[in-house]
């Protein structure tokens, strides 16, 4: 199999003009990663590379993957993994949330090659999300300091948005967490809040997300949230943005999902931390 893409602004010019095949990309992928410092790499490991580089003047991510081996494959089938053999998951995640009108990030160049899925090569470069923060470290102090109820309403809602568009397109995440959310903290002053979905390598496209897997990254994210301060109001709300028919449908057909979210976040919560979940409070107030 073979798939490549280019952005038009990256192939102008520099080293990346001259990449007009898949094999050309890999190899310009494979160099930049080899000239790597020690400082910029933040991931090499189980055939997968993840490094920061500047081009032209500009901040971006590349991942390469090298192909992970038939024994890393049938460790992760014995344990009930798909395994991630190659760049293609989180091309195609990137393009489905675009289309669905998710916040994500932006591809400037992808290549894949290869059949066999132990030795695939594949790479794909993103730009870095300039100006943002992760959520999980915004919201770290929410429980001592609760922000205004403005801004709290706004991200609850924000989340809820996203999570429903990814699920109604076909995509579930498989790593739904609060810290792959990054926050452009400006745009809490205008019309539109900006979170940006990231880390999707292990995302899976369907014509239809199953329930369960609904419920394992709602659940994931309700988790990874938890230490929050989280308020009755901030479950209500969410709820009632994620399904379609409003709280009223949140309550009434889909209260058996959300149930099953509740218990198995709380499970989550137990086997990280070893100690029952924070009780959901009434709504905490602060400022506006």
């Amino acid at each position: 199999m073979t798939d490549y893409y280019l952005a038009t602004a990256l192939s102008s010019y520099g080293e990346l003009a001259r990449a007009r095949s898949p094999h050309a990309l890999l190899v310009w992928a494979a160099e930049v990663a080899k000239r790597a410092r020690p400082e910029d790499i933040y991931r090499n490991k189980e055939g997968r590379k993840t490094l920061r580089l500047e081009y032209r003047g500009q901040p971006y991510f590349l991942k390469l993957h090298s192909g992970i081996g038939w024994l890393e494959i049938i460790k992760n089938l014995l344990q009930l993994r798909l395994p991630v053999v190659s760049a293609s998951n989180e091309y195609r995640a990137v393009l489905a949330l675009q289309r669905a009108g998710v916040y994500t990030l932006t591809i400037g160049a992808y290549a894949r090659r290869g059949w066999n899925p132990a030795a695939t090569r594949s790479m794909i470069l993103t730009s870095e999300l300039t100006g943002t923060v992760s959520l999980e470290h915004y919201c770290a102090d929410w429980t001592a300091q609760p922000p205004p109820s403005s801004v709290r309403a706004r991200l609850v809602r924000a989340l809820a948005d996203s999570a429903r568009r990814m699920h109604d397109a076909g995509i579930n995440h498989r790593d739904f967490y609060i810290c792959h959310f990054h926050l452009d903290e400006l745009s809490l002053q205008e019309q539109e809040t900006r979170c940006y979905l990231i880390d999707l390598h292990r995302a899976q496209i369907r014509e239809r997300t199953p329930r369960r897997w609904r419920i394992k990254d709602l659940a994931g994210l309700y988790f990874s949230a938890m230490d929050c301060g989280l308020g009755r109001r901030d479950l209500w709300r969410f709820m009632r943005h994620y399904s379609a028919g409003g709280l009223r449908q949140a309550l009434g057909r889909d209260r058996r999902l959300w149930r099953r979210v509740a218990r198995r976040a709380a499970r989550l919560y137990r086997r990280a931390h070893g100690a029952e979940p924070p009780a959901v409070t009434e709504q905490v107030r602060r400022g506006g």
